[in-house]
């Protein structure tokens, strides 16, 4: 689990590519700092798990589902990344809950200053767009933002100065492409709420039993 405070910015070194997968190695300091193989690093919002350590850097297996998931794909080598460590169970919850599983990739259509602040409109699949609500939360590349404005086909955040600057949203241009994963609290509620039809058929609970006990 991950809250979406990106840690620090590495810089990847070098991409193995497989014929569907890939092998990232990823020069950092700060996420090193007690990490051991086996351990989970977000990497633009993608969970990835730590296969070797050495010389300043980490790599990790990037898969099929993965790559097709999210932007992953179009690193090169030299590309800046945003690194978070797994949260700690005594650490300082700063963000919101993120899981590191991409929901998709969204692409910035218009980045404009507005005084101190620097606002990002996203398009994005409407299958991402349903759980997005004004003032909700979303994560861009890792980074917990909050979203202040949604529209049919696209939502916009308004980041401050430091996040900007410390993150690689600095790096982000009309056209790039960004990973984005939902706040999980909505995809649970509606999976709960939802109701298959072959269940409502074995229910025993119809509107008559209801009517008949005085609901």
């Amino acid at each position: 689990m991950f809250t979406g405070i990106v840690e620090e910015v590495g810089v990847v070194k070098q991409i193995q590519k497989g014929s569907k997968s890939a092998v990232l190695t990823i020069q950092a300091k700060a996420v090193l700092e007690g990490t051991k193989i086996g351990d989970s690093i977000a990497v633009n919002g993608v969970c990835l798990t730590v296969v070797s350590l050495g010389n300043g850097c980490f790599s990790a297996d990037v898969m099929h589902e993965t790559i097709n998931r999210s932007s992953l794909a179009r690193l090169i080598c030299g590309s800046r990344v945003n690194l978070e460590r797994a949260m700690a169970a005594d650490g300082r919850f700063g963000g919101h809950l993120v899981a590191g599983h991409v929901d998709g990739v969204g692409k910035i259509v218009e980045v404009r200053q507005d005084d101190t602040a620097i606002w990002y409109t996203v398009q994005a699949e409407p299958s991402i767009l349903r759980y997005i609500v004004e003032k909700g939360s979303i994560a861009i590349d890792g980074i917990s933002l909050t979203v202040a404005q949604v529209f049919s086909d696209r939502f916009s955040i308004s980041a401050i100065p430091h996040t900007v600057r410390m993150t690689v949203l600095k790096d982000r241009r009309e056209g790039d492409e960004v990973n984005l994963e939902n706040d999980m609290i909505g995809k649970y509620v509606e999976k709960l709420l939802r109701v298959d039809k072959d269940e409502a058929n074995q229910s025993r609970i119809t509107r008559d039993f209801l009517t008949q006990y005085g609901y």
